[in-house]
């Protein structure tokens, strides 16, 4: 059975690509903060999916201590990973003349250091596989900036370097990196905004559009993804 590790899995986006991986008949490793939550994930996806083995451990990937810990629990269960996606992320919106003091090295943290790390700490099992597939969620705030982009954009512009560096160096290893730079997509932090819910992407559309990366032969690697909805950003 492959193994695929997803970071920051119990809502959005990281769910949506955990649930998919798991029906393609993957076993997987997710953590988040909140361990309640992912007790709960973790009960439901085994009754449902029950050959599969699923890891579930809480971590605060803004602590590099914490990254660590969530990679030695995946090395003692995974002794080879078919799919990393650093997915963990947050947001904070402003200017940079004006947000506050240490917004930046809190989301560099969490955005860029914790896949900087958690990458270089799997990639012996990743190597093992022969087939591995890293998965960067970048943003289109890794593109061009954005009215409040502020520190959260400086983050998604990194990690998209992160992306292009990594690719280049594993190109003769056979291991396939994937940036994806999602617009706006429907999860908790839009409920309540007053915006439709059909004028976002779903999560589902990136979950799909990355197994379909992964899905081609080893030859091809497709190494940015950039979505949006489909009347343009918000």
């Amino acid at each position: 059975m492959p193994n695929a590790v997803i970071t920051g899995a119990t809502h959005g986006i990281g769910k949506a690509i955990a649930e998919k991986l798991l029906s393609e008949g993957f076993s997987v490793a997710i953590c988040a903060r909140n361990q309640s939550e992912l007790e709960t994930l973790k009960g439901e996806w085994q009754e449902q999916y029950p050959n599969a083995t699923i890891i579930a451990h809480p971590a605060d990937f803004s602590k590099k201590e914490d990254v660590m810990a969530f990679a030695d629990v995946v090395l003692d269960e995974f002794a080879e990973i078919d799919i990393l996606v650093n997915n963990a992320g947050i947001f904070q919106p402003g200017n940079l003349e004006s947000e506050d003091e240490g917004v930046l090295e809190t989301l560099m943290s969490v955005n860029l250091f914790s896949a900087y790390h958690l990458t270089r700490r799997l990639l012996p099992s990743i190597h093992h596989s022969r087939k591995g597939h890293i998965f960067n969620m970048c943003s289109v705030a890794s593109l061009r900036s954005y009215p409040n982009g502020g520190a959260y954009s400086i983050t998604k512009y990194a990690l998209l370097g992160f992306s292009d560096n990594l690719r280049e160096e594993l190109k003769e290893s056979s291991i396939r990196v994937t940036a994806i730079a999602p617009g706006a997509t429907y999860s908790r932090s839009w409920s309540g905004s007053g915006i439709e819910e059909s004028r976002i992407m779903q999560v589902s559309d990136v979950a799909i559009m990355l197994w379909a990366a992964y899905s081609l032969s080893a030859s091809a690697d497709v190494e940015n993804i950039i979505m949006r909805p489909q009347k343009g950003d918000l």
